[in-house]
């Protein structure tokens, strides 16, 4: 069954907040936030599943379960299909104490986008074409936050921050929030880049330090 990704007139931030109110209980899954974005489509929920990643603060195993179901439904958004999700990720429990908090604040980050938000750069978002590489871009955001470097500043948050700007795009009908989304994509695959730089001159110092 092909999908499609209506404009909206309401804010992200509150569509996100009414979101994030909804919650009770003391754990949820993603099966849940999934019920409980409904009609307002998949990439809501990738808006949604980068919250946490953009404050500093980590929630044990967010990233590999957030990551995974964005990259499942960026796949989905390329082939214009419906997405499948395993059973593993969907029914995984995340605890609400955590994660509703750090909700709200990735909320409050977004509703300050949201007064720059507007159609534009229209080309940026329109058509088959570029619908099916924003998923494959999305799709790589979601690669580079299931790396393994959460205790490493930004490591989440800049992929997080380029997810967000291209879920908010796309819906939106904002090419230059797409276009941001692609800067920092760039960003973050630089970054990525030096850190692995650094951990081999570091290994092989300690290499020459040990064999001298």
């Amino acid at each position: 069954m092909a999908i499609e990704f209506g404009d909206t007139e309401r804010s992200l931030s509150d569509t996100l907040n009414g979101m994030i109110a909804s919650i009770k209980g003391n754990t949820i899954t993603l099966r849940e936030l999934m019920i409980g974005i409904g009609e307002h489509g998949f990439l809501l929920l990738c808006a949604l599943l980068t919250l946490p990643f953009l404050i500093p603060v980590s929630i044990p195993g967010v990233s590999t379960v957030f990551g995974a179901a964005i990259i499942l439904i960026s796949l989905a958004i390329t082939l214009n299909r419906l997405p499948w999700l395993p059973q593993r990720i969907l029914d995984r429990k995340i605890e609400t104490e955590k994660l509703v908090p750090t909700l709200k604040k990735g909320a409050a980050f977004v509703s300050k986008l949201d007064r720059f938000v507007r159609p534009r750069l229209s080309f940026l978002t329109q058509g088959a074409f570029m619908n099916r590489f924003n998923g494959l871009m999305i799709m790589a955001g979601g690669v580079l936050l299931m790396f393994p470097l959460g205790l490493i500043p930004l490591s989440n948050t800049l992929p997080g921050i380029a997810i967000l700007l291209l879920s908010l795009g796309i819906i939106q009908r904002d090419g230059l929030m797409v276009a941001g989304g692609y800067l920092f994509l760039i960003a973050t695959t630089i970054y990525f880049a030096v850190l692995a730089y650094l951990a081999l001159a570091a290994g092989q110092g300690l290499s020459h330090f040990f064999v001298s």
